[in-house]
């Protein structure tokens, strides 16, 4: 399937309205099963799902590295379930097999915040408390020049080829040191896009990526800096504001996070010691 299809809108240009077909963003649901058994289903734009399903499960904490996976594949005809699935729909059910089987009872605690609401302060207490039991705070020493961070939004702009086409995407893209980007996805969803290129670093074996920066347009949610804990990402920029409980989880996880990168400008909600003037 591809990222964007065209349908027939009205456009109004003053007082004459024209009908014209326009680029669109494709919304699909993605199914991500382990072993046959279905996990969970996510909105998504489709493009690099197997990124997307091996950043899933390595930032739910649900595998440790690249390593446990052993095979992903959308699933056949046999597999799906129905005898009648078409080639669009099987495209949206993907199996990932592990190397070890993986215990997806509710009991097990797989289920621990994928539908977690962070409009609620006690569920956003017990899902800081969750992550902190599963991972340790950065102690990377990593450090960057402000200037770089000055570059950071026109290389990620300019590299958002779906997005200039519809202006219907968000973006996330893993910069090194000095600013150069390295990987760029897009996505309907800010976190399936941070997915997508953590399940790329993950399947390159680049995971931790304790000496990378994440940029991600739109805002830093707690969800995006959670995934960020897990990949070992010291460092994250969003065009955007960040909410306060991202903030609080970049603190508690000793992240830096960034918002609100415009031109020669940012704010700096946490960690900014890892940012120096030369």
């Amino acid at each position: 399937m591809q990222p964007t299809c065209t349908k027939l809108i009205t456009r109004w240009a003053d007082t004459e309205p024209i009908q014209i077909e326009d680029e669109l963003v494709v919304e699909e649901p993605l199914e991500i099963r382990v072993g046959q058994q279905s996990l969970i289903v996510v909105m998504r734009t489709p493009g690099h799902d197997f990124e997307l399903a091996a950043g899933f499960l390595y930032t739910e904490n649900l595998i440790t590295s690249g390593d446990d996976i052993e095979i992903i594949a959308y699933c056949d005809e046999e597999d799906s379930g129905t005898q009648s699935s078409s080639l669009s729909s099987l495209q949206n059910i993907v199996n990932v097999r592990l190397t070890e089987e993986l215990d997806l009872n509710a009991e097990s605690g797989w289920q621990r915040n994928f539908h977690a609401n962070a409009s609620c302060g006690l569920c956003g207490k017990m899902t800081i408390e969750s992550v902190r039991q599963q991972v340790q705070p950065l102690n990377s020493g990593f450090h960057a020049n402000q200037e770089v961070f000055y570059k950071l939004n026109d290389r990620l702009r300019k590299a958002q080829s779906v997005f200039e086409r519809t202006g219907g995407l968000h973006a996330a893209g893993l910069f090194d040191e000095k600013g150069e980007l390295l990987i760029i996805r897009e996505d309907i969803g800010r976190h399936n896009a941070v997915d997508k290129v953590i399940g790329h670093a993950l399947l390159a074996d680049l995971v931790p990526l304790e000496q990378y920066i994440l940029m991600v347009s739109g805002r830093a949610s707690f969800e995006i800096v959670q995934k960020a804990l897990f990949a070992r990402i010291p460092i994250i920029v969003a065009v955007s504001a960040a909410s306060t409980l991202a903030v609080d989880l970049a603190k508690e996880g000793n992240l830096t996070l960034i918002g609100f990168m415009r031109g020669q400008s940012m704010a700096v909600y946490s960690c900014p010691e890892r940012i120096y003037r030369e």
